[in-house]
């Protein structure tokens, strides 16, 4: 059995996914074939259904500057306490911005989970996102900004 890694190792997990390349070399879909690499991997979180999970999510906002349109790819682990009781998520992001363009703008928003152990198919929930309308549009572009991080929700 492959050794489940801990929720601590995955921000530095995922970086090395993205590879020694700078994130201003990169198009959407190598990180998003990245971030897949990253989500096929297991990690050591409580047995429920919901502890586990991947988020696919666009829209056009503004959280700390000006609007932009931003891909977000998340992946939120359930911490219990330690009577084994939900206590809080920890939500790593590779978050990638672009450029205000109206193409973009047009997409709206969206998001679509996954969870591992919920018993859905992951490749099968990553080919119905890269056959959105919004795939083609994004799949090529370089983002203007990309930024991995860990925040406790």
């Amino acid at each position: 059995m492959t050794r489940r890694a801990s929720m601590d190792e995955a921000v530095g997990l995922l970086e090395g996914e993205l590879g020694p390349r700078p994130p201003a070399a990169l198009v959407t879909e190598d990180v998003w074939l990245a971030f897949l690499r990253f989500g096929r991997r297991r990690f050591h979180v409580p047995g429920t259904p919901d502890a586990d999970g991947l988020l696919f999510e666009y829209g056009t906002y503004a959280f700390d500057g000006p609007r932009m349109f931003t891909l977000d790819l998340s992946r939120q682990f359930e911490v219990s306490d330690s009577d084994g009781d939900h206590d809080h998520y920890v939500q790593v992001h590779c978050e990638l911005r672009y450029g205000l363009a109206p193409a973009l703008e047009a997409l709206g928003s969206f998001n679509s989970w996954f969870f591992h152990d919920a018993g859905d198919d992951l490749e099968a929930w990553a080919q119905g996102l890269t056959g959105r309308a919004a795939w083609t549009a994004i799949h090529r572009l370089k983002p203007a900004g990309t930024r991995v991080y860990q925040e406790r929700v």
